[in-house]
């Protein structure tokens, strides 16, 4: 056998299809033997006790994106990325804005200047379109397609980021012409916009009323909506961060017409509700919580948990989107105290999603250490064409690797997540299992909440399209 450089020994070692206790073999970054006793190796971890899964892939992170006019998101590619680590992830896949007027291959570079040397862990950019004119549609995005963006993603709400339903069809069309795949936020615009003017004119302006604009009701009719023009074109799309039932509902209709609909949800919607939103007695605290689809109710918490258990849900991301609070050009500024309708939406979770789904899913014995392996990772390899290489323990793949203490007790707080943020929304919630080391590419990056990961580590992955999403 090949010289080792690193031996992970004694570990239950967990895949999206099996657990067995074995050795992990790594050398030169990749995984290239699995064996009940591996001989030694200069480096050696001793993961008895432990489990020993692939490291998570966060595939719904925003990072180092324009906010608007004296908004500044709180994470760059560093203080991002070194989050995840913390959090037991170990590949991120960002989003590329294009904002209105500009090039799309044009904003595509300039994330890459802001990525390069500052991530801790790997990273893809999805594409966000936001102006799909003639060269767009005709000429950047199939080439872009072609170079290793091979998803896209489009809104349907946002005064600066809205696209018509022509538009969208357009989009869709080159989706399908390129075969790549659209991430879609579903939430109705002109609904949002009518609530939030009705809401305002009654004096209803505390963050609370965020959650009032946005009943669920708009979020199923725009994840209706994003189906029908899909079914038109024929193609699958990926409905994001789904926040609770009725857009649920809309999904596994269209499943049962025979549409290939995928899912993708969150932890704020398992772990938090819309009076989360009312802060200390409808103060501006709330403006922690505002994220878009809000958080809606206990009800809505069951619904989801029933989604992710039979199969509705394809992945679990965290939709990190950072902001920081006490700060002017955050969550508390001079036009957000004025109205809800100008918090910035948005909130941080990187490093928190994956404690969340293991100590509420797998400890509380809703869901297997399998399905935690498959919503955490798995399915986000497949899903955006990183798999083989990312999100499963097997021979050949990159040595990304989450070994967890199942059983170890962590109350989350602000100083655990080492965002750029100055909060967590899931302060002082309690989770069981965490994850005590991280190793990107067999280099250790996390050990034991001491990071030691190194900046530049992190390397930029073009995918391939997706077999998986688009089948």
């Amino acid at each position: 056998m090949t010289m080792l450089d690193l031996v992970i020994r004694g570990g239950i070692v967990v895949t999206a299809s099996d657990v067995s206790r074995c050795d992990v073999g790594v050398k030169d970054g990749r995984i290239v033997a699995l064996a009940e006793a591996l001989p030694s190796a200069p480096h050696e971890i001793d993961a008895t006790g432990r489990l020993v899964m692939p490291g998570g892939i966060d595939s719904h992170v925003h990072l180092a994106q324009p906010g608007g006019p004296g908004i500044v998101m709180a994470d760059g590619f560093e203080t991002g990325t070194r989050s995840a680590a913390v959090g037991g992830n170990t590949t991120v896949l960002s989003f590329a804005l294009q904002e209105r007027g500009a090039s799309l291959r044009e904003s595509v570079e300039a994330y890459h200047l802001k990525a390069k040397g500052q991530s801790f862990v790997d990273y893809g950019f999805h594409l966000i379109v936001t102006d799909p004119t003639p060269a767009v549609l005709g000429q950047e995005l199939p080439a872009l397609v072609s170079a290793g963006y091979p998803s896209f993603k489009v809104f349907m709400t946002y005064d600066d980021m809205v696209l018509t339903d022509r538009q969208l069809l357009e989009v869709f069309a080159v989706a399908r012409e390129q075969g790549a795949l659209v991430m879609v936020h579903a939430e109705g615009y002109d609904q949002i916009k009518f609530m939030t003017d009705r809401l305002e004119r009654q004096g209803k302006t505390q963050p609370y009323f965020h959650s009032v604009s946005r009943p669920e009701l708009v979020e199923r009719e725009a994840t209706h909506r994003a189906i029908s023009h899909a079914e038109l074109i024929g193609i699958p799309i990926m409905i994001v961060h789904v926040s609770g039932r009725e857009a649920m509902e809309q999904i596994q209709w269209a499943r049962g017409r025979g549409l290939k609909v995928h899912a993708e949800t969150c932890p704020q919607y398992l772990v938090l509700t819309a009076d989360d939103l009312k802060g200390l007695n409808m103060d501006m605290s709330g403006a922690k919580y505002v994220c878009s689809p809000p958080p809606r109710d206990r009800a809505s918490q069951e619904a989801i948990w029933r989604g992710l258990q039979s199969g509705v849900f394809q992945t679990f991301s965290s939709d990190h989107c950072p902001f920081r609070f006490d700060d002017e050009a955050g969550k508390t500024g001079p036009k957000a105290r004025t109205s809800f309708r100008w918090v910035p939406n948005g909130i941080p979770g990187i490093a928190a999603r994956l404690p969340i789904l293991f100590s509420e899913g797998v400890s509380k014995g809703r869901i297997s250490l399998q399905v935690f392996v498959a919503l955490s990772a798995t399915n986000h390899a497949k899903m955006y064409g990183l798999y083989p290489r990312k999100g499963s323990i097997m021979i050949g793949a990159d040595a990304d690797i989450a070994i967890w203490d199942p059983d170890r007790k962590v109350t989350l707080t602000q100083e655990l997540m080492k965002h750029g943020s100055d909060y967590t929304p899931y302060e002082g919630i309690e989770v069981t299992g965490w994850p005590v080391k991280t190793l990107v590419r067999g280099v250790l990056v996390n050990d034991d909440g001491d990071f030691v990961g190194q900046i530049g580590h992190g390397q930029f992955l073009p995918r391939e399209t997706s077999r998986e999403a688009l089948r």
